[in-house]
């Protein structure tokens, strides 16, 4: 399948065919790279279904080994993500790396607002200004405080407070939106980190209007693919538990409805009356690659676009 195609249980999403011996030797490499690469674009699909038109950026660098940090990222943006935050995993899917002050830099230079302000002074004014308002003060008068040093400079503040110190962080956030809108700041937007999934994000919509999201997106769950003959010298067979036999993926344009059907049998169009188009594309044929490969936002594009046909369960 193309990536980035939503697939199904029991979907076959990638058909290698010839001698045995000749490939069987990654068939480990191949499945580690497809099951830990689908697990992080499914979380982030997931997050960005119940975010909405709300921003989500991946935030999950220094929760992987280095080593894998661009390919996490990579396929976080992948399934629904609007930007990342590593300056080399930016650089791979052709976009500028996301992110605000830190913690660190209010703490070494000691205070909140004096951080705002040398923060507007020197970092390129391209970069939108997000406060970040919970290192030292009380959430609600940290937001405020950026508002009147920054004013209408002011893009976001962030809220990245530790769970041991939240309390009720919807309320929190309630709070903070209310003084910023009694004050006439509702330009402000509010920017919430630290703990987020899929169902924090479904929980803080209505106050919340971006997301950074970290360990649950880096550390999905894998998606638990496996290689299995299905067929030998044109030979239908294949392991108990298994249905034998190559196999085609059809969808329908209209109605989403995904069929599997043998090598070989007629194409009909759906129940609906809809086209029925084959999802498994030739990508690589004696050595050479012979399918389309798109740039990471391309793919994300066709992602979201299918995301539209699907309603998220939490």
């Amino acid at each position: 399948m193309p990536e980035g195609t939503l697939f199904h249980p029991e979907e076959p999403v990638m058909i290698v065919e010839g001698k045995y011996l000749d490939f069987a030797v990654y068939e480990t490499s191949l499945l580690g790279l497809l099951c830990q690469a689908s697990g992080v674009a499914t979380k982030a699909a997931r997050c960005k279904m119940a975010a909405g038109d709300r921003k989500v950026y991946s935030f999950g660098a220094r929760r992987m080994h280095p080593s894998i940090t661009p390919m996490v990222e990579r396929n976080a943006y992948i399934g629904g993500c609007d930007g990342v935050a590593v300056p080399e995993s930016a650089k791979l899917i052709g976009e500028k790396p996301i992110g605000t002050m830190s913690h660190s830099l209010i703490l070494t230079i000691g205070g909140e607002e004096e951080t705002f302000r040398a923060f507007h002074e020197v970092i390129d004014p391209q970069v939108k200004r997000v406060a970040l308002i919970d290192t030292f003060n009380d959430e609600k008068f940290a937001a405020v405080k950026a508002a009147q040093v920054l004013g209408k400079d002011l893009f976001a503040v962030r809220l990245d407070t530790p769970r041991s110190r939240r309390g009720d962080f919807l309320k929190i956030l309630q709070e903070v939106r209310w003084e910023l809108d009694l004050r006439g700041y509702e330009y402000v937007k509010l920017f919430v980190s630290g703990g987020i999934d899929e169902h924090k994000i479904a929980e803080f919509n209505p106050y919340a209007d971006a997301y950074g999201v970290g360990t649950a997106i880096s550390n999905a769950p894998v998606v638990d693919f496996s290689f299995d003959i299905v067929e030998i010298e044109g030979e239908a067979i294949a392991k108990r538990g298994k249905m034998s036999g190559s196999k085609n993926v059809l969808r329908c344009r209209d109605c989403f409805i995904t069929r599997v059907i043998p090598v070989g049998r007629e194409v009909e169009r759906c129940t609906c009356g809809g086209k029925m188009d084959i999802l498994l594309k030739s990508l690589i044929r004696e050595g050479r690659i012979v399918g389309d490969i798109p740039e990471a936002g391309r793919i994300r594009e066709y992602v979201l676009n299918q995301l539209r046909h699907l309603t998220l369960t939490l």
